[in-house]
């Protein structure tokens, strides 16, 4: 390997770590082919600390002869869809597409009833086009992202049930 290469390789790695903390993205995974037995296979990726939760203070007791109300109960905390049974998550890294072409009608919409292997959505990574299908029948509950949007890997796209 030439000393411009590797400095070559050195800048390379810097803007994909550029790249991951200006999108906040924990990994991306690029190979490049130099020739027929030379390339380079580069994974960078960040470690990423879940917030603190947060816990409301327990309601303080409200004596019964003043007749004031007791204090509303804290609203559940929002469920996370990843954890969701029927969630259907991205297997890659990419751009989520929710039709095959501009001006085409979605692949899926809400309370759509779809068939195991139906296409849910695409993902395009490395300019390829991944149809996604349904890894069982049901019906769509929620689509998770938007056209046009960034995912990571395991990121949940739709609730099937």
């Amino acid at each position: 390997m030439t000393k411009n290469t590797r400095d070559a390789d050195v800048a390379f790695i810097e803007a994909l770590a550029k790249l991951l903390r200006d999108n906040d993205l924990t990994e991306v995974q690029v190979k490049r082919d130099y020739g027929e037995d030379d390339s380079l296979n580069v994974r960078v990726s960040r470690m990423t600390q879940a917030a603190p939760a947060i816990t409301a203070p327990a309601p303080l007791p409200v004596a019964a002869a003043t007749g004031a109300p007791a204090p509303a109960a804290a609203p559940a905390a929002p469920e996370d869809p990843a954890e969701h049974p029927g969630a259907v998550t991205s297997p890659m890294v990419g751009t989520v597409y929710m039709q095959a072409e501009p001006g085409a009608p979605s692949f899926i919409s809400v309370g759509q009833q779809i068939n195991e292997g139906d296409t849910l959505l695409i993902v395009e990574a490395m300019k390829t086009m991944n149809h996604i299908p349904a890894p069982r029948s049901g019906t769509v509950k929620r689509i998770l992202v938007e056209d046009g949007a960034p995912v990571e890997y395991g990121a949940p796209l739709v609730i099937l049930e």
